[in-house]
């Protein structure tokens, strides 16, 4: 115990003295706008603009992904395993434009890929320590740790992760704290439950736990409220916590359109789990991500995952509206083209849900044209790939 004290200490003087050479400066925003933030990556699939994001949407919040050990190893925090954290200018540059306009990040520290600082740490104290020093150069007000695997699977890693994560907390007085798992149709698996009886031992409770309730066979937005909802349970057992209580510790991390294995989730699926997650009073909703908030070319993108596109019909950051929903806020109404769309454009009946379709029949959805290959009823264009009913025509 009197070690941990030390390290404690050790860790606050570190951060007291490095304060002055963060990168930018941080005003805190509300704890809403970092439940809300959505995932970005700063070095990698296509960065979008975030200022033009923010101005497009409202957005205040990003949550700027990945942190992880040098992928030589060691114990130092790097930017996807290859750009170190301490000589790092660029992501510096995107949080200080980030703030210029009234904004702020969060970082998230894991992932699914790479190697974690909880793998190659000695312990939480070292741990904690590299953490701190993403914290201290960028004057985080709240940090992400997303915990899956292959990371989750090895426990001794996980006890680090929650032991930094409590230090942290402790140290960073305010530090707004997430922990993101993965989902399963029982809310989350063994090891999203092992990691919740570590965090439990450890007496460590975060801000909340989220879960990712997708590449699991999910169907839209109904088998995602399930999945909550039954994590919801996990944490009453796990914590011994009321429902509402439950709750306003649980978080929704989903993501966008299609999949990594092929399920798809429209802007539809994302306001039903907004309304369920707001109508339950949780504390967080977000998604991956931002460099995907965008329409590919096809819509469908030929029935494949991009790390760049959504591969459904969207307009550039329709899904990040909802985030900025989720922290109160009425995103802008998006302003209409001053010229007007060419004669005959989009001449085909809008798309019905309702209406039954055969071979050959053409429909408008999201701009473009599309035709139908057999006999369909209420399956959306765009939502089921190069191999389903609908042929995508192009924009209209």
């Amino acid at each position: 115990m009197a070690t941990a004290a030390l390290a404690t200490a050790g860790l606050a003087a570190f951060a007291a003295q490095q304060a002055s050479g963060a990168s930018a400066d941080a005003t805190a925003l509300s704890n809403r706008w970092y439940a809300a933030a959505p995932y970005l990556m700063p070095h990698d699939n296509n960065p979008p603009d975030a200022g033009a994001i923010m101005d497009a949407t409202g957005l205040k919040a990003f949550q700027l992904a990945f942190v992880l050990a040098p992928n030589g190893g060691g114990c130092s925090p790097t930017w996807d395993g290859t750009s170190p954290v301490s000589s790092d200018t660029a992501v510096a540059s995107v949080i200080s434009a980030i703030r210029a306009k009234g904004g702020d990040v969060s970082v998230s520290i894991g992932g699914y890929g790479g190697t974690k600082l909880g793998q190659t740490c000695s312990d939480a104290a070292a741990t904690a320590a590299a953490y701190q020093q993403v914290i201290t150069k960028y004057q985080l007000k709240a940090i992400d740790f997303d915990l899956e695997e292959p990371e989750y699977e090895n426990t001794a890693a996980i006890a680090r992760e929650i032991g930094a994560a409590k230090i942290l907390q402790q140290n960073n007085p305010g530090l707004y704290v997430s922990v993101t798992t993965a989902g399963t149709a029982d809310g989350t698996g063994w090891f999203g439950k092992q990691m919740l009886n570590e965090a439990k031992a450890q007496g460590f409770t975060p801000n909340n736990f989220s879960i990712m309730p997708f590449d699991g066979g999910f169907n839209g937005a109904a088998a995602q409220t399930s999945a909550l909802a039954n994590f919801n349970a996990i944490l009453r057992t796990t914590f011994g916590w009321d429902e509402a209580t439950a709750y306003a510790h649980e978080g929704f991390s989903g993501m966008n359109g299609r999949s990594d294995t092929g399920e798809y989730f429209s802007q539809a699926d994302f306001q039903t789990v907004l309304d369920f997650a707001t109508g339950h009073h949780m504390d967080r909703f977000t998604f991956w991500s931002l460099n995907r908030d965008r329409q590919c070319s096809p819509p469908d993108n030929n029935g494949k995952t991009s790390g760049t596109c959504s591969s459904v019909a969207q307009a550039d950051w329709d899904f990040a509206k909802y985030s900025v929903r989720f922290a109160g806020v009425t995103p802008p109404t998006t302003t209409p083209p001053t010229t007007p769309p060419p004669t005959g454009s989009c001449a085909a009946a809008a798309w019905s849900s309702s209406a039954v379709y055969t071979g050959g029949n053409t429909v408008s959805y999201g701009g473009h044209t599309w035709k139908a290959k057999w006999w369909t009823q209420n399956e959306k264009p765009g939502s089921t790939g190069e191999w389903g009913v609908w042929q995508d025509l192009g924009p209209c």
